[in-house]
């Protein structure tokens, strides 16, 4: 970095003045969303509508927001979460846009600047965050042209850690194309067609696989939070409790919980092991297949293989299987106080049943699919949290200016 080195030595010997945001930039809050606004682009509404920060909210015609600017999350779980948005945009309700008030300050530079503080939210029982917070923040201001350095620095780490998602995410396209086929029946490609002629063998063919309601093979429960008031529920427990950490921590396969409650915390039985938990509220389209007996929180609806199903089914299949009602939930929402999914459809969800000796081979199949993409991209996810890191860890360093922490 001896650029930079020189550039500071040359603009800024004596060190750099730190400034408030209030002084600098302009903070903008989201408001509701634009008259016109809808869920997909198209040449007459062109502008994104920004409503969390990280997801698109939709698309206008028109936007309030000309500038590159930085947006804040400032309500709810992901408050006080940093993204970096192109101009010509709207932010609405849960977004604050911080923009610099003239060409002193490079745009991608203050991104950087907030990424580096740990912008917290007022304590209440829905996190959120005002405008005047964000004010008091302070940011180091250099010259112009070490701004730029920085940036180009922190782009280059930035670009490296978007190639290697690119990646990633490939490998597990892959899989997923062939998870879909197979459990659809409808490609002439060579492992779909070892499944086909498996199916003219044992019953004649593809069309004679039979498809099941799921209420016809599961037994439905709903997942419930015990009183969090009662300490006896929390303390010492033996009783794993899923939530959605879980799914997002360890897998798809459990076997354990993050949190665990007391037996006196369960309203009845515990959730047979080898059952299945699919996300039907809030957060919705994820399952899991959980092997030991357990409960769950409200966000989950439980699925328990009926008695005379269970030989007629082999588990990792029906694993597999409920990737495609994952996908069916997402496209069946009920949007109220808080969006569900439609569970009289839900019930009535069809799960193709072919026989059993099919269902082992195409999981048999997936198995190794699932550990060939595994072992690709073994390197991958390590690389990019590594990739990451090392972002993280120049960043801060770069906009340590009067802490001594400069490369």
């Amino acid at each position: 970095m001896s650029k930079l080195d020189d550039l500071i030595k040359q603009y800024c010997p004596d060190g750099v003045e730190y400034k408030r945001i209030a002084d600098v930039c302009t903070v903008i809050t989201g408001g509701e969303p634009p008259a016109d606004s809808q869920k997909n682009q198209d040449n007459n509404h062109p502008y994104a509508i920004w409503g969390n920060g990280k997801d698109v909210y939709g698309y206008s015609g028109s936007y309030e927001v000309e500038e590159d600017a930085t947006v804040i999350s400032s309500i709810g779980a992901n408050t006080g979460a940093v993204y970096f948005r192109e101009g010509h945009f709207t932010p609405i309700i849960r977004l604050k846009v911080v923009v610099p008030k003239d060409n002193h300050i490079n745009a991608r530079f203050l991104y950087y600047a907030l990424s580096s503080q740990k912008i917290e939210s007022k304590s209440s029982s829905v996190p959120n965050m005002n405008a005047n917070e964000i004010k008091r923040l302070q940011i180091p201001v250099p010259p112009l042209t070490v701004q730029e350095e920085i940036v180009r620095i922190l782009d280059s780490f930035t670009k490296l850690t978007a190639e290697l998602t690119a990646e990633l995410t490939a490998r597990r396209a892959q899989y997923e194309y062939y998870r879909d086929k197979l459990l659809t029946f409808d490609d002439e490609t060579a492992i779909v067609k070892r499944i086909r002629d498996m199916l003219d063998q044992i019953c004649g063919g593809p069309e004679k696989v039979e498809y099941k309601p799921l209420s016809e093979i599961f037994d439905f429960r709903n997942g419930y939070t015990p009183s969090k008031s009662n300490p006896e529920f929390w303390e010492n427990g033996t009783i794993p409790w899923f939530r959605l950490e879980d799914i997002r921590e360890n897998g798809r396969i459990l076997d354990d919980a993050i949190q665990h409650v007391s037996p006196e915390a369960a309203k009845g039985d515990l959730f047979p092991a080898d059952s299945f938990i699919v996300s039907t509220s809030a957060t919705i389209g994820e399952h899991a297949w959980i092997t030991v007996p357990f409960l769950a929180n409200q966000r989950f609806t439980c699925l328990t293989c009926k008695p005379e199903w269970k030989s007629k089914l082999d588990l990792k299949y029906v694993y597999y299987a409920l990737f495609n009602l994952d996908k069916w939930c997402k496209d069946n929402i009920r949007v109220g106080n808080f969006a569900s999914v439609d569970m009289s459809g839900f019930a009535k969800w069809q799960l193709p049943v072919p026989p059993r000796a099919v269902q082992e081979e195409i999981s048999s199949i997936l198995d190794k699919f699932n550990t060939l993409t595994t072992d690709i991209s073994a390197g991958l996810p390590a690389e990019i949290s590594l990739r990451q890191k090392q972002h993280e860890h120049y960043r801060d360093r770069l906009l340590n200016f009067n802490g001594g922490g400069m490369p």
